[in-house]
């Protein structure tokens, strides 16, 4: 049965889809069967794995949350993983969807092919809307990307508002797995001080910090734009050395395992 991974944040920019994409791309290097899930209308992570959904027409999440198609005719197969893309009529379903239970509608997608898979992972929007509800219903785990700025950090305290609901009310085991430091720069002076305040928000709430801290670094752009395998594009690129240890360090904390 396929462990789901969030990635989540309700604030934008924050490197939401960069680590959906990388983190895909560590674990099918590990060897296991990965399919990448975007929930955001925006598309960012199909395009970025070139699974674009050119027209209304062809397959997406959407389509299969409307019981318009079967999921496994929505999956876009490529080399190193499966991909289940999405474009702007999933924004559509906060208005189509207002009866009870509606926040189950992502766990009921990919019920069908959870067996297929060692490890589903979720791009979901820069919000806490219903989307975002949906993905945290249907995940074992969430990831919590931050920048490296007080304001991000604050955002913590209202995305685990959200959680406290959904546990509440669609999801009671749904776990943090890690807050993640994004976009670090050591030669600013208040990086140090930002890490020491993450850590003390986190253990306020009840959420470990992750170890890995991802580096700013152009290679990583440069492989989303290109739609290539970032973990392979620049092996000298610290960015993509930093997101091979944090596969690394979710494996170490159980949070996915390679013997599946």
């Amino acid at each position: 049965m396929g462990k789901i991974i969030c990635v989540s944040n309700q604030k934008g920019g924050v490197g939401k889809t960069t680590t959906t994409n990388a983190l895909t791309m560590g674990l099918s290097d590990r060897g296991l069967r990965v399919l990448s899930v975007d929930f955001d209308p925006q598309g960012n992570l199909s395009f970025s794995m070139n699974a674009v959904c050119r027209n209304d027409s062809e397959a997406t999440v959407y389509h299969v949350i409307k019981k318009e198609c079967r999921i496994t005719d929505a999956i876009q197969h490529r080399d190193a993983c499966d991909v289940l893309p999405s474009n702007l009529l999933l924004s559509a379903l906060d208005v189509e969807f207002t009866g009870a239970g509606r926040e189950y509608l992502l766990k009921q997608a990919l019920a069908p092919v959870l067996s297929q898979y060692d490890v589903i992972l979720i791009d979901t929007p820069p919000d806490l809307g219903l989307l975002t509800i949906n993905a945290f219903t249907a995940a074992d785990a969430i990831i919590i990307p931050v920048l490296c700025d007080i304001y991000s950090l604050q955002g913590l305290i209202q995305l685990n508002d959200t959680l406290r609901q959904v546990r509440l009310r669609s999801n009671p085991n749904i776990r943090v797995a890690g807050v993640l430091l994004n976009r670090f720069n050591a030669r600013e002076k208040v990086s140090g001080v930002v890490r020491e305040t993450a850590a003390s928000i986190a253990r306020s709430l009840d959420m470990p910090l992750l170890d890995t801290i991802i580096h700013t670094g152009v290679a990583l752009t440069r492989a989303q734009i290109q739609q290539e395998n970032m973990m392979r594009t620049d092996l000298r690129s610290r960015a993509v050395n930093d997101y091979r240890q944090l596969v690394d360090e979710l494996v170490r904390r159980g949070v996915v395992r390679t013997d599946a």
